[in-house]
Formats: structure tokens, C-alpha cells, sequence
């Protein structure tokens, strides 16, 4: 494991992967550790640009258009992780476990085809950690209430949600070593502790 990894942050609306990544930037800050922090989608302006397009309710895209979007982005997001590849820790909100999760497992695109341009953009580029955060229906629901805008995103129906968790879950089995599953149903100190604990491990 490099001492200046690529970790993400997995999980469906609500899961609290958000509140995690930026609890973790507040902690390397803190420590004086170099680190860059970016989103999927988003990031970079060009990138900030697809997202607002992408997560717009005025938009309605068929799932093939919203998985070039999000590789769109992505795409735009490279120029950054190649930059700071080595140098600096990255920590990204959501990565390529998303698109397989959303894209295949929620929305049935073939897994093949959306390997075949990640494979391109990233070139050999590999995320070192990812920590998938999971959520109950009722917990997402309570969570998703406080938020004062919805996205497009956050108004699927629970059998998506659904599909998409498992995707993730299914994603995991298949290299477990390199994930750290967080039940966000617990106590959000007690997972504060155990994130921090593991991100110390890594670096």
C-alpha cells in the first residue's frame, strides 16, 4: 500500500459517505497532510458543469446518455488524480465502483462496455481503499428528508436503491481486502473512530 493513497468513498443517497470524506479531509488537514479531495461527478469545473447537468430534475436522460455523462466527468477529473498520483493523498467521493453499482446493478447497462472506457480513461490507475457505507431504507429515507434540494438522483424509488446496494456489496465480495464496509445504521461517532483508525493504517 503507497503511503500516499487513492481511497474512496462508496455508497447510495443517504449512506453518509459524504459526511465520512469530509470528515477525513478535516482530519488530514489538521495533521499538516497533503492531501486533494474531489467528487464524482465533479471535481474540476468542466466536471462541476456535467454534474449540474447530470443531477438537474429538469433533466430526463436514457441510461446510456447518463453513463457517458458520468465518464464525462470523470475523464475531465484524470488530469487531477495523474497530477497528484504519488504525491498526495486522494480522496474522491465516489469513484468507478458507482458507475458498476448505478449503471449496471441499478440501471442494467452492460458491465462490459462501461469496463471497457473506464479501462481507457484510467490507464492503469487503481484506487488503493475504498470504505462502502450501507444504509437501511428507513434511515435513508429520514436522511434524504432533511436535505433542503433533492437531486434527480435522490427521488429513485427503493427497488433501485435497492439494486444498487447489492451491486456495491456484490463489488466488495469480490476483493474484500481492499474494503472497509461501514454500517451507517450505528453510531456515526463509533464509525468517525473506526474510519480514522483505518485512514491512520493506510498512510
Amino acid at each position: 500500500m503507497p503511503k500516499k493513497p487513492i481511497i474512496v468513498f462508496e455508497g447510495i443517497e443517504g449512506s453518509g459517505k459524504s459526511y465520512h470524506i469530509n470528515n477525513v479531509a478535516r482530519y488530514l488537514k489538521k495533521k499538516k497532510i497533503n492531501f486533494v479531495q474531489i467528487r464524482e461527478p465533479g471535481g474540476n469545473k468542466n466536471s462541476e458543469k456535467i454534474r449540474k447537468l447530470i443531477l438537474s430534475n429538469k433533466s430526463k436522460f436514457n441510461k446510456n446518455t447518463d453513463l457517458l455523462l458520468y465518464l464525462s466527468a470523470r475523464s475531465e477529473n484524470i488530469e487531477i488524480i495523474k497530477k497528484n498520483l504519488g504525491k498526495k493523498i486522494i480522496l474522491i467521493d465516489r469513484f468507478v465502483d458507482s458507475t458498476i453499482a448505478y449503471q449496471h446493478y441499478g440501471m442494467g447497462v452492460n458491465i462490459n462496455f462501461i469496463k471497457m472506457i473506464n479501462d481507457f480513461l484510467l490507464k492503469g490507475i487503481n484506487v488503493n481503499f475504498t470504505f462502502l457505507n450501507i444504509v437501511n431504507p428507513i434511515n435513508m429515507k429520514k436522511r434524504l428528508s432533511k436535505r433542503k434540494i433533492l437531486n434527480r438522483y435522490d427521488k429513485f424509488d427503493q427497488i433501485f436503491y435497492k439494486r444498487v446496494q447489492l451491486g456495491f456489496l456484490k463489488i466488495l465480495k469480490k476483493n474484500p481486502k481492499k474494503y472497509m464496509k461501514i454500517d451507517s445504521n450505528l453510531d456515526i461517532k463509533e464509525n468517525k473512530k473506526l474510519i480514522l483508525n483505518k485512514i491512520d493504517n493506510l498512510i
